[in-house]
């Protein structure tokens, strides 16, 4: 299993985790939530019941001075949360508490009517009571506001935690990503340095050669073919170097540096495997401004890789060019093995590789130049396992 695999395992454990989290929060404040609606029916329950022994006490005068009321009247004035419309039978409301008042305990009429339509918009809790005999009247009450805050609690916290862990993860990603790029850029620098000095000894060497041998014809072939595998060496190592630094963008015909790559790869690759790319002869001009050895870096990425995914070293790879608007777009298919769909973007991962062989940072390098270097874009345009995968290379035309 690699690393990315894991990684995503992970992803999926902290998913799941934290919607066991939310459950349990939500769970949890529901519990206290529905215990406190429980409390204030009671409450309301209580208020009424203390009304209705004053309301007896106010009718009997004999009962009013010469029982206790402190306590029914404790009850009534202890309910300062729960608001309370008291409802008769007409329609109208006939008492109320709790519910938007003034200094003065006063409320504006449309105010009290328009908080019985919110109470019933909400579907708000009622009581019958019959204060007396053939009476009957409505007690509507809602949540107070405690009750609501708390409903809503969960809800804040984890929107809250949702941010403060997306803050997070931005911070540590870009330090993440900055920290990558200080690693890339040294190892290019160093790679770049460490190639250059025994170039320039095997150079030296080589010319030393040439006029020891200047008599033997067979040997000067082979200093030849020497010589040019010491510039694709140098190549390399200039490749490395303008990893580590802004490289240079220059008018190309695409078409033209298509066929470079071509000619390059298709020596170097098994006879078994057919290149079909564009002849440059037979299209007008592409021109696209990029920086050809990095450019060529990304296309023999792509073509290697493609070989690779040959089974028995026998397909064929062919690639197509066309514009989208200002973009100039090379579709470069093989016959391979194909790529997963879940592994589109994973392929571009640093370390990712599906070889034996191998550091897995051809394609990582490949969309740092098209992307970073080039404005452009790269990635998988489609793939089936058993039948191949296409690569879609985008680039801007008609200016640097």
């Amino acid at each position: 299993m690699d690393i990315y695999t894991r990684k995503s395992h992970w992803k999926w454990y902290l998913a799941l985790a934290g919607v066991l989290i939310v459950f349990l929060s939500l769970w949890y404040t529901k519990r206290l939530a529905d215990q406190l609606a429980e409390r204030e029916r009671q409450q309301v329950e209580q208020y009424l019941a203390a009304q209705r022994l004053l309301g007896k006490f106010e009718t009997d005068p004999n009962n009013f001075f010469n029982c206790d009321v402190s306590f029914p009247l404790k009850v009534v004035q202890g309910n300062t949360t729960v608001p309370i419309l008291l409802i008769g039978e007409s329609g109208k409301i006939d008492g109320y508490v709790n519910v938007g008042e003034d200094s003065l305990g006063n409320i504006d009429p449309i105010e009290l009517e328009n908080v019985r339509k919110q109470m019933i918009t909400e579907k708000a809790d009622t009581i019958v009571i019959s204060p007396a005999e053939g009476v009957h009247q409505v007690v509507m009450y809602t949540k107070s506001r405690l009750l609501g805050m708390l409903e809503w609690y969960p809800y804040i916290q984890l929107l809250l935690i949702s941010a403060f862990i997306a803050i997070g993860y931005l911070g540590f990603s870009s330090a993440r990503r900055a920290e990558q790029n200080q690693v890339w850029l040294g190892m290019a620098k160093e790679t770049a340095h460490q190639l250059g000095t025994p170039i320039t000894a095997i150079l030296g060497w080589i010319e030393t050669l040439k006029a020891v041998n200047e008599d033997r014809e067979d040997n000067q072939e082979m200093l030849d073919e020497l010589g040019k595998d010491v510039s694709r060496l140098e190549l390399v190592a200039d490749r490395f170097s303008k990893i580590g630094a802004t490289p240079e963008l220059s008018p190309v015909n695409l078409y033209t540096e298509l066929e470079s790559c071509r000619a390059y790869m298709q020596r170097r690759a098994p006879r078994k495997v057919e290149f079909h790319f564009p002849v440059p002869d037979d299209h007008e001009p592409l021109i696209v401004f990029l920086n050809p050895p990095l450019f060529d870096w990304v296309i023999e990425n792509l073509l290697r890789n493609a070989i690779d995914a040959m089974e028995e070293g026998k397909g064929s790879i062919k690639a197509n060019v066309y514009k989208e608007g200002s973009w100039a777009c090379i579709d470069i298919a093989d016959t391979g093995k194909g790529i997963a769909a879940g592994k589109f973007a994973t392929v571009f991962k640093p370390g990712y590789s599906t070889k034996t062989r191998g550091w897995g940072l051809g394609l990582s390098l490949s969309k740092r130049i098209i992307e970073e270097y080039h404005k452009g874009r790269i990635f998988v345009k489609k793939s089936e396992i058993g039948k191949g995968a296409t690569f879609t290379v985008k680039l801007r035309t008609g200016h640097a």
